[in-house]
């Protein structure tokens, strides 16, 4: 760690790896006790015998086909809703159209005058609490409609217009 060369370094856990360092160094980690001849067989990554080798190609191969048979996996995001990006357009025309000032519509939703001013100008996003109250009472849809860049990330294909190659100039 330090960059001293020694002799006769220690095996010295830190934060989850394994180091030899000097005498010094040992100090920042938990020493490990090394057994050198079963460690050489029992080691998953070993190649001193066939049958150990084998049996790491076996347990690596399953362990890599476990992972990948599920495909993408799910995050929280999946179930999120997305805004539409002209949200503040569409709260604004709804709420004209509805006759209803900024006040009338804030006082009727239990909300401060100033965040309907402020999703209006789409200086901030609502809630999802706010985003019903507002979905209800204006009978207006906020979530982005249709998916437009969903089908962009889940197929995970070019459109085929440019490629990295097409944008990138060597230098041979």
């Amino acid at each position: 760690m330090c960059g001293n060369e020694t002799s006769d370094p220690n095996r010295v856990k830190i934060e989850g790896a394994e180091l030899d360092v000097c005498d010094e160094c040992t100090d920042f980690g938990t020493e490990v006790k090394t057994q050198e001849s079963s460690s050489s067989t029992s080691t998953k990554y070993s190649t001193s015998s066939s049958s150990s080798s084998s049996s790491s190609s076996s347990s690596t191969a399953t362990s890599g086909s476990s992972s990948s048979g599920g495909g993408r996996r799910k995050d929280m995001f999946d179930d999120m809703e997305e805004l539409a990006q002209d949200y503040d357009d569409l709260i604004r025309d709804a709420r004209e159209q509805a006759g209803l000032s900024q006040e009338d519509l804030a006082k009727s939703l239990n909300l401060k005058a100033s965040l309907i001013r402020k999703l209006e100008h789409g200086d901030t996003l609502p809630s999802d609490d706010v985003q019903r109250k507002l979905e209800r009472k204006l009978d207006i849809d906020l979530s982005a409609g249709g998916g437009t860049d969903e089908g962009e990330w889940e197929g995970g294909s070019s459109t085929g217009e440019y490629t990295l190659g097409d944008v990138v100039e060597r230098k041979d």
